[in-house]
C-alpha cells in the first residue's frame, strides 16, 4: 500500500471517513440471510460509500490527493471480483461454496486492513488500531 499523508483539511477530513467506514463493513450482519448476495450487501454497501467519500472530497478540494483517490479507487477494484461473482447468487450456500465465498471476502479483507493501514499511519492515528476501546488515551 502507497504511502499518504493529508495535505489539507479536506484530505484529512476524508481519509478519517474512508478509515470509519472501513471499520466493519466486509463480512455479513446478523440480518444476513445465508445467501452470497446478501451477504455481498454489505460490500455493495461500502462502495456505496467510497463513491459518496470521493464524490465529496472531490468537491471539497480545489488539488485532490492523487495517493487518496487511488486508495478509494483501489476499494472499487479489489471488490468488483467478489461483487461480480457473488451478487445475484440467492441460492442457500453448502460448505464448498461458503469455503470460496469466505476466500473472497477475507481477501477483500485483507485490502481493506491495508487500506486501513495505510490512513492510520498517514492520518496519525495508528495507535487507534492498537488501543482497547474505551481506554483512556494517555
Amino acid at each position: 500500500m502507497g504511502a499518504w499523508r493529508p495535505a489539507d483539511d479536506a484530505e484529512l477530513a476524508t481519509g478519517w471517513r474512508l478509515w470509519l467506514e472501513l471499520v466493519d463493513r466486509v463480512y455479513p450482519d446478523p440480518s444476513w440471510d445465508g445467501t452470497p448476495a446478501d451477504a455481498i450487501r454489505q460490500v455493495r454497501a461500502l462502495l456505496s460509500a467510497c463513491d459518496s467519500i470521493r464524490a465529496d472530497y472531490l468537491a471539497e478540494s480545489s488539488a485532490p490527493s492523487v495517493a487518496l483517490l487511488q486508495l478509494l479507487e483501489s476499494m472499487r477494484f479489489v471488490a468488483s471480483f467478489p461483487v461480480d461473482l457473488w451478487h445475484d447468487d440467492f441460492h442457500p450456500l453448502d460448505v464448498e461454496r461458503a469455503e470460496l465465498l469466505h476466500g473472497d471476502l477475507a481477501s477483500f479483507a485483507d485490502h481493506v486492513a491495508g487500506v486501513r493501514a495505510a490512513l492510520a499511519r498517514g492520518g496519525g492515528w495508528v495507535e487507534l488500531d492498537r488501543r482497547p476501546w474505551g481506554l483512556p488515551v494517555d
